[in-house]
């Protein structure tokens, strides 16, 4: 059995110290795996990825209940810095890049390394990235979609991770930029043995490329499993591939058969 790199046992999230975000979210993330984190906007996905990075502290939240743990040690609630010198690297949901910044520079604002070690990362980033290379003097504001999610892994690979945190990868790109993205997780997965947690909504993309996936609703993890068993449950199949039997014709039918889901049926 693979050695377990990030556990998440119970975790409680709370904001402005009454309303509670996550509730007992329990999930185990492999070394050299690609776990993907599923749910629809709202369900508590991003949520867990701040709890884990830090920066869920400049939300006004915290984790109350539960632990997070990474190499066996607790991290709960600390800062941003402390877990990115632990070997965890957040690439966000929003704000994922300094805009008035060159390419290069994005990818040199990060956590400092000695000279060697910035420029083998440096390096790293171009290979996997050649597009950003040839951009590496333009401003970062003046990329694309795809150029900006391709700049916002790098600069998380820049802080030489262990486990590569990554929300919503396909929020506002194109399916095919989209896939180009994926399997170039894949290979930074496969070519430097780093652990990616993938919180996504395209489920089907998703389940491609990861060995373990959980969906999360209402801040409650309600299903887990590999791909294949996945792909196979009518509720995934309905709700988050579109091929599920019996297509529903109205919102009033689709709300009605939300409340009464299958998962552990």
């Amino acid at each position: 059995m693979s050695e377990v790199l990030l556990q998440l046992d119970k975790v409680e999230v709370t904001y402005h110290h009454v309303i509670t975000a996550v509730q007992g979210v329990s999930l185990s993330v492999p070394r050299g795996a690609i776990v993907a984190l599923l749910g629809t906007n709202g369900a508590g996905k991003t949520t867990t990825l701040r709890a884990i990075s830090g920066f869920i502290g400049l939300d006004d939240a915290r984790v109350t209940d539960g632990a997070i743990t990474f190499r066996g040690e607790r991290v709960e609630n600390r800062a941003p810095h402390e877990i990115t010198a632990r070997g965890i690297a957040l690439v966000p949901e929003r704000s994922k890049i300094f805009e008035n910044l060159s390419v290069q520079e994005n990818i040199e604002a990060v956590v400092p390394k000695d000279r060697a070690a910035a420029a083998r990362l440096a390096a790293a980033v171009w290979d996997y990235f050649p597009a950003l290379a040839s951009l590496r003097k333009r401003e970062a504001g003046y990329l694309s979609g795809g150029e900006r999610q391709m700049l916002a892994i790098g600069a998380a690979l820049a802080c030489g991770p262990e486990l590569l945190l990554v929300d919503e990868l396909s929020q506002g790109l194109a399916p095919l930029i989209v896939r180009d993205l994926m399997q170039r997780l894949q290979a930074i997965r496969r070519d430097l043995g780093m652990t990616v947690l993938l919180v996504e909504q395209n489920a089907a993309l998703a389940l491609e490329v990861a060995d373990h996936a959980y969906v999360i609703e209402n801040g409650r993890i309600v299903l887990d499993g590999d791909p294949q068993k996945l792909r196979g449950h009518q509720d995934i199949q309905e709700f988050y591939l579109g091929t599920g039997a019996g297509s529903r014709k109205s919102y009033r039918e689709v709300k009605q058969y939300r409340r009464s889901r299958r998962w552990y049926g």
